[in-house]
C-alpha cells in the first residue's frame, strides 16, 4: 500500500468498531498504520451495543455498553469525529462533507450507515408521546416519558418489538403489542411457537393484538398522544407509542451520489463488499449483499466488516451470505430459531413437540436425506447450542430427531463431541469448533473467560456461551485432565452435596463429617477451601454461634473477629442501618464513636457507614458502644445478607407507589445474618424509576401500582449481571414467601463461593426451573424451605451482642495473646481528608493505641 492513504469511515455502530479492529488485526505487517482513518459518528458516543440495548433500562450504563476498548483509537491514531454526520459524498472528487461544513478527502471510502427505524406514516406518528426504539438517547425519551405515562403501546411484534414491550413492563406500565401479522416474530417462528410464545407473554400481563396494525395515533388538545386506534376498530388509551416496526437501510448518502441501491433499499455490493466504486465499501445493515439480501443481524454485520477489511489488506476473501440464527429472551421467554425454521426447503418433514401446559414449543425442519435444516424453539431453549451447528454443518444427525426434542427426562440432546470439527459454534466471530478445541490443546485455555480472549467466541450475542464450557470440559477430559467435582482435596462431594448430608444427618461439627464423609480418613484437618465453606454450611442450618467450639476454627479471618480485615491489620466495623434508614440519635452516636476512637468514616453504596482502623483490642469496645445505643452487626465481614438498600418510596417521593423503605426494612430484618455461599445483596424500589438499582442485586424489588415484581440473579463486581424477573404482581406475603424459597433453594444448592448470578446460569433450566420449584413446589421442597426459613429467623441472635456476653469468645480479641493492651506497631496511620488512612511502608505513621477505652481520645499526627 501507498503511504500516507486516507481512508474514511461513515458510521461508527458495532459494524463499523468490528471493521476497525479486522482492519488492524489483519495487517501483521504494519501496513495500516500507513493508513490516516478518520471515523464519522452521528451520534454523541463511540460505538455500543445494540443488541444489549435493552440492558439499559435495567441500570447497564452507556459506558458499560460501549464496544470501544480505552485506548483502542490512540493505539492506532484513529480520528473519531463524535456528532458530525456526513451529509454528501463527492465520488469524483473523492471527498465526504460533513454537518460541520468540514470536507474530507479519502482513498478508500466505507459505509457503515445502518438502517433507520421504519415508521408507518399513520395520522398521529409524529406527536408527541410517540417514540422508536434505536438509539440511547431514545431510550432515554422513553424512560422520562414512563415516569409520567399511564399506559403504553409498541408497534411491532418482532425482536425489538417485544425488548421495547418488556422495557415499558419492567417499568410497571400496562402494556399492548400490536403486530400485523397473525403471530409473533413472524419471521423467526412459525404458527406453533408463535401461540405458545404469544400465550407465555400474555400469561406475563402484556395484551397482544395480531393481525391489526396502527390506523391512528390519537391526540388531545396538546397535541400529545392519548390513545392509539388499530386497522381493526380496537381502541388503545395510551399516552406513550414505541414504533418497532422494523428498519430500514440507510443508503441516501449512496443514492445521493449515484451508486446503485437495490428496488426495495441497500447499497448493491459484490462479494467483496465493493459498491460499484472499487473506491466506496458498504458494510451491514446498509448493505445489499451479493446474495440479494439485507441483513438486519450482527453477526452477518461483523462477517462483511472482516470481508472488507480483508479486502483492503490481505486481498482475498468473500462474503456470500450468513447464518441468521436467532437465540434471546424475550420478556423472561426464551425463543430461538435457526437454519431454514420454516421448511422451505423442497421435500423437507417436521418433527414437533409441544407442551402448552409448561409452554414448550419445539419443532426441527429434517431434509429428505435425513440432515436437520432448520428449527424453532420456544420456552425451551437448552439444546440450541447443538443444534444450531449440526443445521449448520450438513452432516447427519447422531441420534434419532424426535430425540432431539423430547425433554431431558425423555431423551437428551446429543453432546458437543458430535459436532464435526468445522462445526460454527459462534456465528457472530465465525468460530468452529476446530478453533476452539486448538485453543484448549495448543494455547492452554482452559476457562470460558480465556477461550472468549483467545478466539472472540462468546463476545457477540452470547448465545454460545453454555455450549463453550462444554466444548473446554470435553476437551480437557479427552487430553486426561481431570477436572474435579469435589470442594477440595478432602472431599468428593460439591457444596450441595455436603449441604444435604449435613443437614439429613444432623452433623453439627467438622470432624465427624470428614471423618465420616472425608477422602483423608478420620483425624484429617481440612484446608483453607473446605473449613470456611462447611462452616458456612453449618452456620446457614444454625448450629450455634460461628465463634464457639470447633467452630471457630473453621472461619476465615474476616469471621474468626465479626469484622473486615484492611491492608494495615486494622479492622472496620459496619453496624447495620436496615434499608438505610437511621435516626438522629443514632448518626450522632456513630459520629461520636469515630471520634472518640480515630475512626475513618465512609457511607458505602449499600446505605450505611463503614468505620475504619480500629484494632482488634477495640473492637468489643466499639460494639459495646453501638450495641447500647440499639445497634447490631451488619455482618460485613460475613458470606451473609450485606444490605437491602431502599429510595424513599410513596412516604416521601411523588413518583413511588409503594412504601419500599418499610419493605426493605422488613426483609433486611428477616434474613440479616443469614449465611450463603457468598455475600447477599438486595434493594427495594418505589417504583419503576428504579432509584435503589434494585436488578444489579442478588434480589430485588420493585414496586408497582399493582404490587410488587420481584427481580432475581443479578451483581455488579467484575462480571456484572442484571437481574430476571422472577414474578410481578405480587403481594406482600407472597414476595416474602417466595424470596425465602430463593434464598433457600440457593444456600442449599450453590456452590462454593457462587452468586446467586453464575448459580442461576448454571442452574438445569435455568429461571423457568427455578420459578417452578419456589413458586409451584415443582420438586415437592417447598415445606422444607419454608421450615429452614422459619428455623433461621427463630434462632437469630445478634453476634456482637451474643460475643460480648461471653467472656469465653472475647479472649480471643487481643492484639497479642501474651500481652494484652499491648499495641500492634505495625498498625499506623497518617493523616488525610481531616481523617486517617493506612500509612504507606516509606510513610511514618502514628501507632494506633489499643485497645482503646470508652471516652478515650486518639489524634493522628504526621510522624
Amino acid at each position: 500500500m501507498t503511504p500516507g492513504k486516507r481512508l474514511v469511515l461513515i458510521g461508527h455502530g458495532m459494524v463499523g468498531q468490528r471493521f476497525l479492529e479486522a482492519f488492524f488485526e489483519r495487517d501483521p505487517s504494519g501496513r495500516t498504520s500507513a493508513w490516516q482513518v478518520t471515523v464519522l459518528a452521528e451520534e454523541p458516543r463511540p460505538a455500543y451495543d445494540r443488541v444489549h440495548l435493552s440492558s439499559w433500562f435495567t441500570g447497564t450504563s452507556a459506558e458499560e455498553l460501549s464496544l470501544c476498548p480505552d485506548g483502542f483509537l490512540e493505539k492506532y491514531g484513529i480520528e473519531l469525529r463524535l456528532g458530525d454526520r456526513a451529509t454528501a459524498v463527492d465520488r469524483a472528487a473523492r471527498t465526504v462533507t460533513t454537518a460541520s461544513g468540514r470536507e474530507l478527502p479519502y482513498d478508500v471510502l466505507v459505509l457503515a450507515t445502518g438502517s433507520y427505524p421504519f415508521v408507518p406514516p399513520v395520522p398521529g406518528h409524529d406527536a408527541p408521546g410517540c417514540h422508536v426504539y434505536r438509539t440511547i438517547e431514545d431510550l432515554e425519551g422513553i424512560r422520562d416519558a414512563a415516569a409520567t405515562a399511564g399506559a403504553g403501546a409498541v408497534i411491532g411484534g418482532g425482536l425489538l418489538g417485544l425488548e421495547a414491550a418488556g422495557a415499558l413492563k419492567a417499568m410497571g406500565l400496562p402494556t399492548h403489542v400490536v403486530e400485523f401479522a397473525p403471530r409473533l416474530m413472524a419471521l423467526q417462528v412459525d404458527d406453533g411457537g408463535g401461540a405458545v410464545l404469544r400465550r407465555r407473554i400474555e400469561d406475563l400481563g402484556v395484551t397482544v393484538h395480531t393481525g391489526a396494525g396502527a390506523r391512528r395515533v390519537e391526540t388531545g388538545e396538546d397535541g400529545a398522544a392519548r390513545a392509539l386506534t388499530l386497522s381493526d376498530g380496537t381502541y388503545l388509551p395510551t399516552d406513550l407509542v414505541i414504533f418497532a416496526a422494523g428498519v430500514r437501510p440507510r443508503d441516501d448518502l449512496a443514492r445521493a451520489c449515484g451508486l446503485p441501491v437495490g428496488e426495495r433499499g441497500g447499497i448493491v455490493v459484490d462479494e467483496h463488499c465493493r459498491t460499484a466504486d472499487p473506491a466506496v465499501l458498504a458494510i451491514g445493515e446498509c448493505a445489499l449483499a451479493a446474495d440479494g439480501r439485507v441483513y438486519g443481524l450482527v453477526a452477518p454485520g461483523y462477517a462483511m466488516a472482516e470481508t472488507a477489511a480483508r479486502a483492503l489488506t490481505e486481498g482475498g476473501g468473500s462474503f456470500t451470505g450468513a447464518d441468521t440464527s436467532t437465540k434471546l429472551k424475550l420478556l423472561g421467554v426464551d425463543v430461538a430459531s435457526f437454519g431454514d425454521a420454516h421448511g422451505a426447503a423442497e421435500g423437507a418433514l417436521d418433527v414437533t413437540y409441544s407442551n402448552s401446559r409448561d409452554g414448550v414449543y419445539k419443532k426441527l425442519v429434517i431434509g429428505a436425506d435425513g440432515a436437520l435444516l432448520g428449527g424453532v424453539l420456544v420456552g425451551d431453549t437448552e439444546a440450541y447450542g447443538i443444534l444450531r451447528p449440526l443445521a449448520l454443518s450438513g452432516t447427519p444427525l447422531p441420534a434419532p430427531p424426535e430425540q432431539l426434542v423430547l425433554p431431558a427426562s425423555a431423551g437428551a440432546p446429543a453432546g458437543p463431541v458430535t459436532l464435526p470439527d468445522d462445526a460454527v459454534v459462534c456465528s457472530c466471530h465465525h468460530v468452529t469448533k476446530g478453533a476452539v478445541r486448538a485453543a484448549v490443546n495448543d494455547k492452554g485455555c482452559t476457562t470460558v473467560p480465556e477461550i472468549k480472549q483467545c478466539t472472540r467466541a462468546g463476545t457477540g450475542c452470547g448465545s454460545c456461551v453454555k455450549l463453550l464450557g462444554t466444548l473446554v470440559t470435553d476437551e480437557l477430559a479427552a487430553a486426561g485432565v481431570e477436572t474435579a467435582r469435589g470442594l477440595c482435596e478432602h472431599f468428593e462431594h460439591t457444596r450441595a452435596e455436603l449441604y444435604e448430608i449435613i443437614r439429613v444427618k444432623g452433623i453439627d461439627g467438622f470432624a465427624r463429617l470428614i471423618d465420616e464423609h472425608g477422602t483423608a480418613g478420620a483425624g484429617a484437618e481440612g484446608c483453607d477451601v473446605c473449613k470456611p465453606a462447611v462452616g458456612s454450611i453449618l452456620a446457614s442450618l444454625g448450629n450455634g454461634h460461628i465463634l464457639d467450639g470447633e467452630q471457630a476454627a473453621l472461619q476465615d479471618t474476616n469471621d474468626h473477629f465479626l469484622a473486615n480485615l484492611q491492608r494495615n491489620g486494622s479492622y472496620s466495623v459496619v453496624p447495620r442501618v436496615p434499608g438505610g434508614e437511621i435516626t438522629p440519635a443514632g448518626l450522632i452516636t456513630i459520629g461520636e464513636i469515630a471520634r472518640d476512637y480515630g475512626l475513618y468514616t465512609k457511607i458505602t453504596g449499600g446505605q450505611r457507614i463503614d468505620l475504619f482502623g480500629a484494632t482488634v483490642d477495640a473492637l468489643p469496645h466499639i460494639w459495646r458502644r453501638l450495641v447500647d445505643a440499639g445497634f447490631e452487626s451488619g455482618h460485613a465481614y460475613g458470606k451473609a445478607l450485606r444490605t437491602v438498600k431502599s429510595c424513599v418510596g410513596e412516604t416521601w417521593c411523588r413518583y413511588g407507589v409503594q412504601d419500599s423503605v418499610g419493605l426493605a426494612i422488613e426483609l433486611e430484618l428477616r434474613y440479616r445474618g443469614l449465611r450463603a455461599p457468598h455475600k447477599l445483596k438486595s434493594a427495594v424500589s418505589g417504583c419503576a424509576r428504579e432509584c435503589a438499582e434494585a436488578q444489579s442485586k442478588d434480589f430485588g424489588v420493585i414496586a408497582t401500582s399493582t404490587g410488587w415484581n420481584l427481580y432475581v440473579g443479578g451483581n455488579g463486581g467484575m462480571i456484572p449481571r442484571h437481574a430476571d424477573l422472577l414474578a410481578s404482581g405480587l403481594d406482600r406475603p407472597t414476595l416474602i414467601r417466595t424470596i425465602d424459597r430463593f434464598l433457600m433453594f440457593y444456600i442449599r444448592t450453590a456452590d462454593r463461593l457462587e452468586r446467586t448470578a453464575p448459580w442461576l446460569e448454571r442452574l438445569d433450566g435455568g429461571l423457568d426451573h427455578l420459578r417452578a420449584v419456589v413458586m409451584d413446589d415443582s420438586l415437592g421442597i417447598c415445606a422444607d424451605l419454608d421450615a429452614l426459613m422459619a428455623r433461621h429467623t427463630a434462632a437469630y441472635e445478634d453476634e456482637w451482642a451474643a460475643t460480648l456476653a461471653d467472656p469465653v469468645r472475647l479472649r480471643r480479641f487481643v492484639s497479642f495473646a501474651n500481652a494484652p493492651g499491648t499495641p500492634d506497631p505495625t498498625v499506623r496511620f497518617v493523616p488525610e481528608r481531616d481523617q486517617i488512612r493506612p500509612a504507606l511502608p516509606h510513610e511514618d505513621g502514628q501507632v494506633l493505641t489499643a485497645p482503646l477505652i470508652a471516652g478515650a481520645r486518639l489524634e493522628v499526627r504526621a510522624g
